[in-house]
């Protein structure tokens, strides 16, 4: 019975859709990986990049280039454009040319991205069980046996670096030197701005990049993108202007936010679908904003780096004692012991020091210097997301659900030393 009524349901939702209004023409227009054949407000890094990939063009490699820009800045849609352009370019002077492009946020470790590269030149490396070394001497071994300039494009290469540190990058940078007849080049996109200072010196001296800086979209751009979107995704008449105008405004203040703009309006339609109406309204837009707040921090919570998840429910854990401003060594403790649970190397209360910053950076932490008096200045620390839904997220990670009711044997440590010292910032 309760099978048969579930169906039931299900074929009046479905049933509801089908023969409701659509006020989509196409709503795929309004995602992520959609690449438009015009990029607004764009014409500067386009020109800087094609001028930098051009030598591909003649036979010569490219030099390495890194892209920085806030998330929703057309960087990787920009690389994206230039590159697929120029693929169809070098098929008219010869050029063999071969793109692969990397999401290191996504692929997450350096087997998963060196099989990859490995993959877009046709050079079969199983999901599994082999060394790391094997796979780079596989993916070396495949660029000599063909004639070819390799791009490898590594979005959000911060990530991998957080995560992962930088070998597999320099690796990379120094390839060159061992391929006789192939040439790669290496495009990094970054969405923290100070990603080269956790570089070794090494790295930063193989590289020989160039760099470009994507600003953040101001309202009247990310109202130009919009509208060029929704003429493609929406049905004639099915658009409010003021709609646009709100949510050209609510991602502006979002620091420029091009993808937060395009997630506001298709949601949007797609709550005006749901409740069965042909216009898409401000009302719409409010509806979709406060969905999609939530489920943008679930997202970010699961996309962190390990050590950056276990710095944050540091934090959670010293709020159950009722530490709800917490100082950089108080963090740090509870964060060791949580890697001697994980079975993990700590990193260095700097490099911890680092990742609460970038936590304060995309919002899940609150940071501030606060005066001491006499005892200088220190830095408290406070979640700047709701301890429930760090839960929530937590306790389906299997590496975390353990973590988040531990009671750390340090607690009674800091709970007694709170107020007779200073550690550092």
């Amino acid at each position: 019975m309760t099978s048969h009524t579930n169906h039931t349901v299900l074929d009046n939702v479905f049933q509801r859709f089908l023969n409701g209004p659509s006020v989509f023409k196409d709503r795929d227009v309004l995602r992520h990986d959609y690449v438009p054949e015009k990029l607004p407000h764009r014409e500067q890094q386009i020109r800087c990049f094609g001028e930098i990939v051009a030598p591909v063009l003649r036979g010569s490699r490219c030099s390495n280039v890194f892209i920085y820009g806030k998330t929703g800045t057309g960087k990787t849609a920009v690389v994206k454009f230039v590159l697929n352009t120029l693929v169809q370019r070098a098929r008219q002077f010869g050029a063999i040319v071969k793109i692969c492009y990397v999401n290191c946020r996504l692929i997450g470790t350096e087997y998963r991205i060196l099989s990859n590269l490995c993959a877009a030149l046709g050079a079969k490396v199983p999901f599994t069980g082999l060394a790391v070394g094997e796979v780079y001497e596989r993916f070396k071994k495949t660029l000599n046996q063909r004639k070819i300039l390799f791009i490898a494009v590594l979005d959000e290469i911060d990530a991998l670096i957080h995560a992962r540190g930088d070998v597999l990058l320099y690796e990379l940078t120094r390839i060159n030197g061992c391929l006789c007849s192939s040439k790669t080049s290496i495009v990094g996109i970054s969405n923290d701005l100070r990603f080269k200072e956790f570089l070794d010196p090494r790295v930063l001296s193989s590289l020989s990049e160039e760099e470009i800086v994507f600003r953040p979209y101001d309202a009247a751009e990310l109202r130009d993108i919009l509208s060029d979107r929704a003429w493609l995704a929406f049905q004639k008449g099915a658009l409010l202007e003021g709609s646009i105008d709100l949510c050209a405004a609510l991602a502006a203040a979002e620091h420029g936010d091009a993808r937060r703009a395009l997630d506001l309006l298709r949601v949007a339609g797609e709550v005006a679908e749901r409740k069965g109406e042909s216009l898409v309204t401000e009302g719409h837009i409010r509806q979709a904003e406060r969905r999609i707040e939530h489920d943008q921090t679930v997202e970010a919570l699961k996309n962190l780096p390990l050590h950056s998840k276990l710095v944050l429910c540091s934090v959670y854990l010293l709020g159950k004692v009722k530490i709800s401003s917490a100082i950089t060594g108080d963090i740090y403790e509870i964060y060791r012991e949580l890697c001697d649970l994980s079975g993990l190397s700590p990193l260095t209360q700097r490099r911890v020091s680092s990742l609460v910053n970038e936590l304060d950076v995309i919002g899940l932490l609150n940071t501030r210097v606060v005066s001491m008096g006499r005892y200088g200045r220190t830095r408290k620390t406070r979640l700047s997301v709701a301890r429930g839904l760090i839960r929530e997220v937590f306790t389906s990670d299997g590496r975390l659900r353990g973590l988040v009711d531990h009671a750390p044997k340090c607690f009674s440590t800091i709970s007694s030393s709170r107020g007779r010292r200073r550690l550092p910032l």
